[in-house]
């Protein structure tokens, strides 16, 4: 098996993603039966994912803060180029 690298990073999110819903959402969650539902409650599963959850590998800030502060940053740094 060969080590880790980035290359294998978008994999390695993506199922840390899915464990994650697995265990916070599906595990959890009286799931309705009917789609449209529960189409509704994945959204809202989504909304809290993304705006109100604080991500460990994100310094504990939200993955919308995170990417907001990281958008600041490039954007300071865009405006000091010659």
């Amino acid at each position: 098996m060969r080590p880790k690298g980035r290359a294998d990073l978008p994999l390695m999110r993506r199922t840390r993603r899915t464990r994650t819903s697995r265990e916070e959402f599906y595990e959890v969650e009286d799931l309705a039966l009917v789609m449209e539902e529960l189409n509704r409650q994945l959204e809202g599963w989504e909304y809290t994912y993304n705006y109100v959850r604080p991500h460990q590998t994100l310094d504990y800030l939200t993955p919308n803060e995170y990417y907001l502060r990281w958008k600041k940053i490039q954007k300071s740094q865009v405006s000091l180029m010659p």
